[in-house]
């Protein structure tokens, strides 16, 4: 595993600029649910932040086990993280207010002051990414070579393991 700092750093600046990413929380019974949130913020220090209903199920979700995992993927780019880490529910009107933005008014009728606004943390523990500066055409032929050879294809990407 790698855990320093420029690495991390890379994975903030990888993952800042896609916007949805797949949250996944454990609801009833175990079941894994997953549903599509836009991040407002990646913090370096290992936060990402989500407005969310404090009524909606992935809220509840949460409250009742917060271990959740985030997948991001930028295809056109190559680009694929998933991380992993613990969740909570913050209503703290002054961080609500400074993450507020057109964008979210469309889910809340009373804007940044609706009682319901939220916002989900996920302070980040783990993540993992596959990242390939090599063009479409590079990466196809690799694969092809390596089902040829028998042989996993080589140096199509980057693949790290960060512990944050």
């Amino acid at each position: 595993m790698d855990n320093t700092t420029d690495t991390t750093a890379s994975l903030w600046t990888k993952i800042e600029h896609v916007r949805v990413g797949m949250l996944t929380t454990v609801g009833e019974g175990g079941a894994l649910l997953s549903r599509p949130m836009t991040s407002q913020r990646v913090d370096k220090d290992g936060l990402l932040w989500f407005f969310v209903s404090d009524q909606a199920a992935v809220a509840h979700n949460i409250e009742h086990n917060p271990s959740v995992n985030v997948a991001f993927a930028a295809p056109d780019d190559s680009l694929y993280v998933s991380v992993s880490g613990t969740a909570s529910i913050v209503q703290d009107r002054t961080t609500i207010h400074s993450m507020w933005n057109p964008m979210v008014a469309a889910w809340f009728a009373g804007g940044a002051d609706d009682p319901h606004v939220a916002l989900i943390k996920v302070q980040v523990a783990s993540a993992e990414y596959w990242d390939s500066d090599k063009s479409k055409m590079a990466q196809l032929f690799a694969m092809a070579k390596g089902a040829v050879s028998g042989k996993p294809p080589a140096d199509i990407g980057e693949h790290k393991k960060v512990v944050i």
